[in-house]
């Protein structure tokens, strides 16, 4: 197999990539395609609307939910080490956690509960089955979701405004939504998963992240916050009006988002990254754990990190949103290609997305990661054309 891209497809890629820049809808972007040891790179826009800053190769982008695989791999470091094993009750260090109740019905009140049937493991915090997650529902359709917007425990775009301790203390008063392992319900598991590992190592998260992951595979931009200096390649962030469309600015450099360190250093969606980095992580994965020398993981811990953990029952049960399941299943922080179905990832890649308009795939038949990353929160399906025309593009780009 060569590891070579088609310079006339690639020409395709990148007068589409180009478009979404000249036409506004977004400001700027990153787009990366590797395989094997061959980089192409497309670089577009400005790292602001009416900004005269370039977007650059290392321009830093808030990755938003890529953060789960990457805090995955850490916990898995963890496993390998014997301080935690997959199907052990995580109560022993969150105490918080140690008797979960379970709402009888999910439009039930809150206080109709009966007791968890059994605790909850590390193994349902990777795989998203802890039982307490995002409801795509409207606001107000069941009382959890009002019980959780007001404890400041609920998922979605804005991440936790409280400290670790507290915010595990918060969602243990309420009851999960199913039982632990029952099911797949997004987004909680990983901020659970954020307060456990800091808690097991005595280590503050970002501590954790980078000494078992970010610095052994110089992932130097990746991180909490990005300093003053690192301000300056700090892309904005735009929210698309549900009322008139028209693009609003969601997260400016000027908040001191990113630039201080956060309340909750988020394992759901709080790092900034850069392309480059996310590709190295990316190798590391595509090399069975290892990349340039470094050994992150076991080739067997990646092998479970990307296997489907959700049965079919489950997915029928807990289906997210309609056609959710469809081309995927579940791995450990991340989502596996489980049919072929439009032109891009083959069956067996793995990846995510970040829902200020990132993605992330790795796909080990190809020997092809492919990253895109802009800043525009998804709000809709619209907001997701750009990546499945890259995802189009880049694999029609590979030359066989």
């Amino acid at each position: 197999m060569t590891s070579s891209f088609s310079k006339p497809r690639l020409a395709r890629l990148s007068a589409v990539m180009r478009s979404y820049v000249e036409r506004g809808q977004v400001p700027g972007l990153v787009a990366l395609l590797a395989r094997g040891e061959a980089v192409h790179v497309e670089v577009h826009g400005a790292l602001a609307y009416g900004s005269a800053a370039p977007m650059q190769r290392d321009s830093l982008f808030r990755i938003a939910s890529l953060t789960k695989p990457i805090a995955a791999a850490a916990a898995m470091t963890l496993v390998e080490e014997g301080r935690i094993g997959l199907d052990e009750p995580v109560a022993r260090w969150l105490p918080e956690l140690a008797e979960p109740k379970v709402l009888r019905r999910l439009e039930g009140p809150i206080d109709d509960v009966l007791p968890a049937e059994r605790s909850i493991t590390l193994r349902d915090l990777l795989a998203f089955r802890l039982g307490q997650g995002a409801i795509m529902a409207p606001p107000g359709t069941y009382p959890i979701q009002a019980a959780l917007e007001a404890a400041g425990v609920a998922a979605g775009p804005v991440l936790p405004k409280i400290g670790p301790d507290e915010y595990v203390r918060r969602l243990g008063q309420l009851p999960l939504q199913h039982q632990p392992g029952a099911g797949w319900t997004y987004n909680t598991s990983a901020e659970v998963l954020a307060v456990l590992m800091s808690r097991i190592t005595g280590q503050p998260l970002e501590t954790v992240l980078r000494e078992r992951v970010l610095d052994p595979l110089g992932m130097d931009d990746t991180g909490f916050q990005v300093g003053e200096r690192g301000k300056a390649r700090l892309t904005t962030c735009y929210m698309a009006d549900p009322r008139t469309g028209a693009l609003e600015v969601f997260a400016p450099v000027e908040s001191g988002e990113f630039v201080q360190p956060p309340v909750f250093p988020s394992a759901a969606g709080g790092l900034v990254s850069t392309a480059d980095d996310l590709m190295a992580f990316s190798r590391m994965m595509l090399g069975g754990g290892g990349h340039r020398g470094e050994r992150v993981l076991s080739r067997a811990a990646v092998e479970l990190m990307t296997a489907d953990h959700i049965t079919a029952a489950q997915k029928a049960a807990f289906p997210f949103f309609p056609g959710f399941w469809d081309a995927q299943g579940w791995g450990f922080g991340m989502s596996v290609t489980t049919r072929r179905e439009v032109i891009g990832p083959s069956v067996g890649s793995y990846g995510w997305f970040g829902g200020y308009g990132t993605s992330w795939r790795a796909d080990p038949r190809e020997d092809v990661t492919v990253i895109l990353l802009t800043q525009r929160v998804m709000a809709g399906p619209d907001d997701g054309r750009i990546t499945d025309d890259f995802w189009t593009l880049a694999y029609q780009a590979l030359d066989d």
